[in-house]
């Protein structure tokens, strides 16, 4: 159960009274942090070990000064001031223990000034959604693309907005994308990150636009049949400017650790030299947990990924039971309160029991970041073609968890792969000449498999178009290789056309079925069979080939007769001039058995190229 709903289930009758010896009335009104309420503002924070606590109003507006919280006997202390509005902005002065008096930033503000300034009043409920209508792809028909803030447009010499995102949002609608995931956004120390040092949870990045800026960029995104999905980040809070809000928030720590909303022992410590929250505290649970909720109800989110979840549930290889109970609790609130909408995880530690039903043990996410991604980069970026191990394109295929072939995410780039010293795809293939032919030919080959393989398939930003400077949070994407290789760009478009059968031919393609039925390791050429329901229009096969020589009159089999149309060909001339237009022709099933086929048929494929095809009848 929810911080909120706790605090509205509990009837406040009395006064009590600060340690100050003021006496002051707890507010009797729900809810954690700044809310409305006609005619003022009720400010509620957790400090259980301060001995008194004041929120100051620094452009004095409420008479002039400010005003003394009063405890509440459960660790929280409230006040209702009569004439404090939106847009005002205030900040807690916190008496701890010992006497110090820290001024911090609401631990739920929801809007700030900066990431050292003051909090902002703000009305969540204000925003006008008009007539909004949007219906959630299903899953297996998702195509996500993963876009950085700051880094997808520019605006002026500063980082991206939310609103300048808003602008490139018809470019992702056209590709074909469906769903669109931003990376965090939460209030992080300075003006340029990469998202994963959030200091302020609740607070939507001021330098994004704060928190109507994503509720605009969700209204347009939805307007496009674009669903969103934020990156959230519970596994550590930014260590950057986090003195000013979350850390020893009341004064209180033991061991010079982080105080009340983190481990205080061991546990504290992660990667990132940030430290990690106390997922066993209750309050820490309702923290969190509120805040999941309120991306998905107040923003009309449409999913939520949260990042590294196995530095939840362990740490220095040990096992944290709280961390996994909180993700499980996640998950049955989300599926209590908005069922329709997606969780998703990057853990590759955990195995099937992150996707696992919370009543079998499982934390019950509806998909994870998925391997796939490794085994396929290891198969596309070695110089030679004697080193490409086609058994790991074989498990990339076939891998798949007990909970079904949509609880993963595929890819072959994201933000964890192009950046952190790493590289995108083209420049890993062919290092200083990510345009040659070789790195588009097998970067799009990997894209014909995340964009044919069972999954939900996602792309990173400009690796449509062939971006192929490494992902920092201080380049902006190169937005006119969107012109100068236009081509990539239509080989993009036209396979995510295919993947989502835009034209009613390859429904296979988001389908249950899979089966990889071709593995020519002399020839280096897969093909797998993938089915909906089976038949005319719904069987797909998928034949690539990782090989740099061209193939005529190549054998394959083939699940029925009559016949198959070459639906997509990657080697075609008019994707790159540079392409060897090796023609994959349409061809007639033969009754000759092959793969463990009932027919089979010759085929063309070029070198490192990919072909899908399907029947009309």
């Amino acid at each position: 159960m929810s911080g909120f709903r706790l605090l509205r289930s509990r009837r406040f009758t009395s006064t009590e009274s600060c340690e100050t010896g003021r006496n002051v009335r707890a507010s009797t009104r729900p809810g954690i942090g700044a809310i409305c309420y006609p005619g003022g503002v009720t400010f509620r924070t957790w400090a259980p070990f301060a001995t008194a606590v004041r929120v100051e109003d620094p452009d004095h507006r409420w008479g002039g000064r400010g005003r003394d919280l009063s405890r509440e006997g459960n660790g929280y202390w409230s006040i209702d001031v009569d004439g404090a509005r939106v847009g005002d902005q205030y900040a807690f002065l916190l008496t701890s223990r010992t006497g110090e008096v820290l001024r911090k930033a609401d631990a739920r503000a929801r809007a700030v000034v900066s990431s050292i300034g003051n909090a902002i009043v703000y009305a969540g409920d204000a925003y006008s959604w008009g007539d909004e209508r949007f219906t959630t792809p299903s899953w297996n028909t998702a195509v996500i693309y993963e876009l950085h803030v700051g880094t997808f447009t520019s605006s002026g010499s500063g980082p991206g907005t939310l609103r300048s995102a808003i602008q490139r949002l018809d470019h992702v609608r056209d590709l074909g994308a469906n769903v669109v995931e931003i990376l965090p956004v939460g209030e992080f120390g300075g003006f340029r990150s990469k998202g994963y040092n959030t200091m302020l949870p609740f607070a939507v990045e001021s330098d994004y636009g704060g928190p109507d800026a994503l509720k605009d960029f969700v209204r347009e995104a939805h307007n496009r049949g674009l669903a969103v999905v934020l990156d959230l980040v519970y596994n550590h809070f930014g260590a950057a400017d986090l003195e000013r809000s979350l850390w020893r928030y009341d004064g209180w720590s033991e061991n010079g650790y982080g105080g009340i909303y983190f481990y205080n022992d061991w546990r504290e410590a992660t990667p990132w030299q940030s430290p990690r929250p106390d997922y066993g505290r209750p309050e820490v649970q309702d923290f969190i947990t509120d805040n999941a909720l309120m991306w998905l109800e107040e923003f009309h989110l449409d999913g939520l990924r949260l990042d590294q979840t196995a530095q939840m549930w362990s740490a220095s290889g040990e096992q944290l039971p709280d961390g996994w109970r909180l993700l499980q609790r996640i998950s049955d609130t989300v599926r209590w309160r908005q069922p329709w909408k997606i969780l998703i995880a990057e853990d590759f530690a955990a195995g099937d029991r992150i996707t696992e039903a919370t009543s079998r043990g499982g934390a019950g996410f509806d998909a994870q970041w998925n391997p796939f991604v490794h085994d396929v980069r290891s198969v596309l970026t070695p110089v030679w073609d004697q080193e490409r191990d086609l058994s790991r394109i074989a498990r990339a295929l076939t891998t798949t968890s007990s909970t079904g072939p949509y609880d993963r995410v595929i890819y072959t780039e994201s933000h964890d792969e192009t950046g952190n010293g790493r590289q995108r795809l083209p420049e890993e293939i062919s290092p200083g000449s990510a345009d040659s032919r070789p790195a588009k030919k097998r970067s799009t080959l990997g894209a014909a498999l995340v964009l044919t393989a069972p999954g939900i398939p996602m792309l990173f930003q400009g690796q449509e178009f062939l971006e192929d400077q490494w992902w920092s949070d201080e380049r902006t994407l190169d937005w006119s290789k969107s012109t100068t290789r236009w081509g990539i760009l239509a080989l993009y478009r036209d396979l995510i056309r295919l993947r989502r059968n835009w034209f009613d031919t390859t429904r296979g393609l988001s389908g249950n079925g899979m089966h990889l039925h071709h593995l020519d390791y002399a020839a280096r050429i897969v093909a797998f069979h993938r089915w909906y329901h089976g038949g005319p229009r719904d069987d797909v096969v998928v034949i690539a080939n990782f090989g740099a020589d061209a193939h005529q009159g190549y054998r394959i089999g083939l699940p029925r007769g009559r016949r198959w149309r070459v639906r997509f060909n990657s080697d075609y001339i008019g994707y790159d001039f540079g392409f060897g237009n090796v023609p994959g022709y349409d061809s007639i099933a033969d009754s000759i058995p092959w793969d463990n086929m009932p027919f089979s048929a010759e085929i063309g494929i070029g070198g490192y190229s990919a072909l899908i095809m399907s029947q009309d009848d």
